[in-house]
């Protein structure tokens, strides 16, 4: 059986996310090489800018703690999302293989974890790992609803498509059987010579 071709537009989705993903890992993970002074300088900066915003609608102040939790968690959140679609491009039973996504999720923040270990201020904590878990698990479920949206909208328009194009069947067909019909109530007449000629030969 003759391997099927793979689409150009495969290929490109195909390194597109591969390359995301790649990119999301190395912002993870350089985040966590920067040291506790310019780690906690960003924070702060976060904090200004999202109590300011929160400000406006009546909600906060959050803590710088609480912002740096949440950045992990956003972090997280788009390494699960562009897991589950690098798995989705690469196969169409990702079902069966969304072990993988978790997997390499988790593996990213212990990975990410030992990393602050060694970094000057930084520490390590447990709790971390399942915030950071917990914003994979979130951004795959994200990335499985959007597959969802994205399969029924291209079922819709196939079905759409399928019946355009038995209803043009059924009117060709519709349109050939009148046309046997007023054929055989008004049959073409033959001039009676060709008719013996006919029976002559």
């Amino acid at each position: 059986m003759p391997n099927e071709r793979t689409s150009p537009w495969v290929i490109v989705f195909r390194i597109f996310f591969t390359i995301a993903v790649a990119l999301c890992i190395g912002y993870i993970f350089g985040n966590s090489l920067q040291i506790a002074t310019e780690s906690s300088a960003r924070s702060q900066a976060a904090m200004v800018h999202i109590n300011a915003i929160l400000g406006r609608i009546g909600l906060g102040p959050l803590s710088e703690h609480t912002i740096r939790k949440l950045a992990h968690f956003a972090e997280y959140c788009m390494e699960g999302l562009l897991l589950t679609l690098c798995l989705r491009v690469y196969t169409r039973r990702f079902v069966r293989h969304i072990s993988w996504p978790l997997l390499l999720g988790l593996l990213t923040a212990v990975a990410d974890e030992t990393i602050q270990r060694f970094v000057p201020g930084r520490s390590s904590q447990v709790t971390d790992i399942w915030i950071d878990f917990a914003g994979v698990v979130a951004g795959m479920l994200v990335s499985l609803i959007l597959l969802l949206i994205v399969r029924g909208i291209t079922s819709f328009y196939a079905i759409k498509r399928e019946n355009r194009r038995l209803r043009q069947e059924r009117d060709e067909l519709r349109r050939r059987q009148q046309m046997h019909h007023r054929q055989a109530a008004h049959p073409t007449h033959i001039p009676r010579e060709t008719q013996e000629r006919e029976e002559l030969q």
